[in-house]
This record gives structure tokens, sequence and C-alpha cells, in this order.
């Protein structure tokens, strides 16, 4: 080695530094003495607390066949050749207290969903749930956002009101369906309530002041309350409101009722409350669904199917017997879009008769009442009507002694008004209860009507079995009627034969209607009603329902919008933007639909 790097390399070690020349030579020649010096250290200390290799200098028996206490925690029991859990069954107080609390929570279970829902439905009992949906009653399946814990029938209806005798033949009808509102704050706008829906829109159809608005319609003190206001809304001085089943439910034959306390006064003119039904084919205020549609009731293949009820200018009555301002033209109706001139392949919802054509379809109205101030002195009546197409001659229907029945002559009479261009009416007014009205001492009338439009028959016994045709027997022809009842007593009765054949306009006998009704309940103005005294009508003017109730024969129970004979629902979800935008006033100009072909009018 160069004795000058030797010399330089001492010159850079400090002098108290330890160096390697004093080391042995192994030691001497590894470059990691730190490391080197720390595992000496390290295995000097380890070396106290490590085992020998050979197990048994460890001080513990190994024998394999030594017992120790902890051997059944890891060691299987073998018994025949095979590893077992347990070669003995032992139980102690704490397994059996264990097993005793899973059989009573069982038990608990087992009672609960299936002991309790068998002995309350024995009992006949009703719950807050009861059948919602189960018999289809919303017709468009809809799920609402809040139940608001309603079923069917509405746990507040008193127990003596869950049945009602008929009013024509004092028969025990059953209670189906029942709101008592009793329920304060519940709120119809859209998705809120399982059967109500308040609609948002102008009423233009009748020429109506005010907008229909949510906001108007609540529950307030035990009522269903509906409120007119002079309060501006959407470009209207007025904000009323009107609230509907359609397509929540509805019902086909029975009875239903309402206790209502009429609006303001009842001596000033204006107001224009009403509680009605309609078919559910045609929505209420949504225009293009009601085209063609209300407020036909008609099943033949005929004119009366034809747009004006004339083809080629025939039957020449139809162009004559009209109202002077309409130029003696009976009918500006468009015909009717779902006839049973509907030929084979165009649309329509069915069902068919045996010969192949199509049941004829519509939205028929039939009004539990419509309040007016009329008379000298004024005082308040309703009118409680049917709405019919097609037309008779003069819209002179048939009120002969075996057609038409009034109750008490002193407090009802025919109504005047028989019908124009959009609708015939068969309708009766009635002196109503002066002081059930707002202003007034504020007691509440009851108001309704009983519809049969099955015959009295053996075949609706035997339809049950036989499950028939809508041929087996003729809905809304023999045996069908309607009555009205006013202040709950009988105001008047129409048989089917009121509105049966007219040879003079070549048309068909009209039916009571099949199809299923749904139920709306508003409140506005309208001089096409009537004079709208503002100078002395007081706002806000406020409508309250105490209840609605609907019963049915119980052998002919029929409720929900969508029922095997007369089927809404595809036909409604096929056209869906006809019943859901008011936008759309009319079915072929602003929905851009056509009229399925009618067979005498277009050719098939």
């Amino acid at each position: 080695m160069d004795p000058a790097y030797l010399s330089s390399t001492a010159a850079l070690v400090p002098a108290s530094a330890p160096t390697s020349l004093g080391k042995t030579r192994k030691e001497a020649e590894t470059p990691y003495a730190a490391a080197s010096l720390h595992s000496k250290s390290s295995l000097s200390i380890s070396s106290k607390y490590s085992l020998a290799p050979d197990p048994y200098s460890w001080g513990s028996n190994l024998d394999p066949y030594f017992k120790e206490s902890d051997d059944y925690l890891h060691n299987p029991t073998v018994k025949g050749g095979r590893i077992v859990d347990d070669s003995e069954l032992s139980f102690s107080s704490r397994g059996v207290a264990n097993l005793g609390c899973l059989s009573l929570l069982c038990m608990g279970i087992l009672a609960l969903f299936i002991g309790y829902p068998v002995v309350n439905y024995r009992a006949q009992s009703l719950t807050r749930l009861s059948a919602f949906d189960a018999l289809g009653v919303n017709g468009s399946g809809q799920v609402p956002v809040m139940l608001g814990n309603r079923g069917l029938i509405d746990v507040d209806t008193p127990a003596s009101a869950h049945t009602k005798q008929s009013r024509k033949d004092q028969l025990e009808w059953r209670l189906v369906f029942s709101d008592e509102f009793n329920t304060d704050g519940r709120s119809f706008y859209p998705g809120d309530d399982p059967y109500w829906e308040a609609v948002d829109l102008h009423y233009w159809a009748t020429n109506n002041m005010e907008w229909y608005d949510p906001a108007a319609v609540t529950t307030a003190g035990g009522h269903l309350v509906i409120t007119l206001s002079q309060k501006e809304t959407h470009g209207l001085d007025y904000q009323g409101g009107l609230v509907s089943s359609w397509n929540k439910f509805c019902f086909t034959g029975g009875y239903i009722e309402a206790a209502v306390q009429l609006p303001g006064a009842s001596n000033v003119m204006g107001l224009w409350p009403a509680v009605w039904t309609m078919g559910n084919l045609g929505r209420a205020g949504y225009g293009a669904s009601l085209e063609g549609m209300w407020p036909y009731s008609y099943d033949a293949c005929d004119v009366g199917t034809a747009p004006n009820q004339t083809i080629g200018g025939q039957p020449a009555v139809a162009l004559t017997s009209g109202l002077e301002d309409s130029g003696f033209e009976l009918s500006y109706l468009p015909g009717q879009r779902l006839s049973r001139c509907t030929c084979s392949g165009e649309s329509h919802p069915g069902p068919m008769h045996s010969d192949g054509t199509f049941v004829g379809r519509s939205a028929p109205e039939i009004d539990i009442f419509e309040g007016q101030i009329t008379g000298d002195p004024l005082s308040g009546q309703v009118s409680q009507s049917g709405q019919w197409a097609p037309f008779n001659e003069g819209y002179i229907w048939d009120n002969s002694s075996d057609n038409l029945f009034i109750q008490d002559p002193s407090i009802s009479v025919q109504n005047t008004y028989l019908g124009g261009v959009t609708q015939q009416a068969t309708s009766v007014v009635t002196n109503t209860d002066q002081d059930c009205y707002q202003l007034e001492s504020g007691c509440f009338s009851v108001y309704g009507f009983e519809v049969q439009n099955l015959p009295f028959m053996t075949v609706i016994v035997y339809s049950f079995v036989f499950s028939p045709s809508v041929d087996q027997y003729k809905p809304g022809y023999d045996g069908a009627y309607i009555t009205w009842v006013s202040d709950d007593k009988i105001a008047w009765s129409m048989n089917a034969g009121a509105v049966g054949a007219d040879s003079a306009t070549e048309i068909a006998a009209r039916q009571v209607p099949a199809e299923p009704m749904y139920i709306m309940a508003n409140l506005g103005m309208s001089t096409n009603f009537g004079t709208v005294d503002l100078e002395h009508l007081q706002f806000p003017a406020i409508m309250l329902i105490d209840y609605i109730r609907v019963y049915q024969d119980p052998n002919n129970i029929n409720i929900g919008c969508d029922p095997p004979d007369f089927p809404t629902q595809a036909y409604i979800n096929a056209y869906i933007e006809a019943y859901s935008n008011a936008n759309l006033t009319t079915w072929r100009d602003d929905y851009h639909q056509p009229f399925p072909k009618n067979s005498l009018v277009d050719g098939c």
C-alpha cells in the first residue's frame, strides 16, 4: 500500500476516533462494523427468552393422550370412527330459557300476521287500509305519495251508515265507499290523496269566470271545503275549486249521496255549486278527452252516431227542430267517437258484441245537483238531471207517467231547459231547505241519486257462473232507472223509457249509463248558467261537504274505473296526453288524432 496514501488517510481521521487497526482480522474485513456490533448485542438479549429446539425441555407434558382443560375447544369428538359435534345431548337452564323465548317470539309473529288478520276478517271490522287498490279502484295504477291512511270505507263512517235501504225497493244495500273528511288540512294536489285530485285549469267550456286551483280545496272542521274567492289567479278575477275522483274511484250502478251546505245566501244569484258524475273515458276540463264522448250514452249503429245526427242531410227533422239561435239545427256534436259503428281494426277500448261489433262507449253525465237561485221572490233550488246524446226531436223526451215520477209537485217541477246543440237534458228543479246555506243557519242537506243500470233478473246470479257476454242482458235498458234525492227525500225518478227510441230523428234508445262513473264537486260562476249578481254576492263563498258515500246491491257490487265489461285503462294510457294536458281542447285539431272510421259515415 502506498505510504503516502496511509499518511493522508490518517490525517483525515480524528485522533480520538476508534479505528479498525486494533480489531481482529474478521472484524476488520466487514464493511458493516456498526451493524455487526448491534447484532451481537441483540442476540445476547433474545437468548435470555428463547426456547430450546427440543419441546420436551419446555416443561410441558406433550403426551398426545394427556388431557388438558381446554381440549374440548379444539379437539373434535370421534365416535364410531367419525367426527361428531358431541357424543352426549345436554341441556342447561340457560339453553332452555333461550329456546322458550324463541318459541314465544315465533308464536307472537304467527298470531300477529296470521291469527289477527283471520279474526279481523271474520269480525268484518274495518282498517284504514282495507281493500285499497285491491279492487282496481285507482284505475291509473297510481300509488299516491301520501296514502293518508284511507281505505275504500272511511273508518270514521258510523256503523249505522254501513248499510242503507235502496230508495226504490227498500232492499238493504251495502256501503262500498265513503269519505267523511274528518282529517283537517288534507291536500288534493296531484299525488296527495288516493281518491281525489283538484284540477288546476280554466273551465273554458262553460265560460267560467274563475280559475280552478287546488289551493281552493281542503278539509277543515270535519268537512270538505271548496272556496270561491275574489282573488286574481292566472289572469282571472276569481279563484274556485273542482275536486274529482277521475281514474281513482269509480262505481257502476248503486246509490251515491252527499251531505252539503250550499254556498252564499239563499236569495242571491250567481254561484254555481255542483256535485256530479261522469264516465271515466272523459275527464272534465280536458276538452280533447271529451270531444265525441260527452254526453253520449249510446250503443247502436245508426244516424245517431254521425256528426250533427245527419247523413246526407237526413233526417230532415235534425235540421229543423233545434233552437232558433242555432238556425234550428238540432245538434252541433261531432259524432260519437267510439260508437258501435267503429270499423274493425280501428282504435277502440272494447269490448265487442257477439256479432263482432264494438260496444258503444262514451262519457255520460248524471248530476247529483247543480245549485241555483231563481223565482220571485228569489229562493234556492237544485237542478237534478241527466245529460244525453243523441237527441230527440226538439229535445223533447218521453215524460209520460210511465217514465217520469215527481214525488212532491209542490216543491219539484220539470225543468224548462230541455237542451241545446251540445246536450239534451232530463231535469227536474226542486226547492232546497233555505236554511242550509253558508250565510243562513248553515245546516246540511243530503242530495243523491240511485241508478240501476241492470235489469232485475236472474242473469245477475248466472253471471257469477257463466260470465255472460254483454249480449245476455242489456245494461241501461230493461228495468233501468235513475232516482234523485233532495233533502234526504226522493225528489223524482225516470225510467229508461224516457230516453227510448225516437222515430222522428231515427235514433235508437239511449241507455241509462253503464260506464264506470267518477265523482266531482265544484264551486264556480258562469253567466252561461244564469245571472251573476256581483253587487250582492259575498266573498269568499264556501261550499261544505260533510261526507260522500256510495252504496250498492250486495249481489251486484261493481266498483273500479277499469271493469272488465267496460274497460278504460288501456285506452287512457294510449292517449294519456289528452287526459293530462288541459290545453288540448279538441281531439282532432289540437291533439291531432283522427276519429276512428265509422262504417256508416266513412265506410270500412
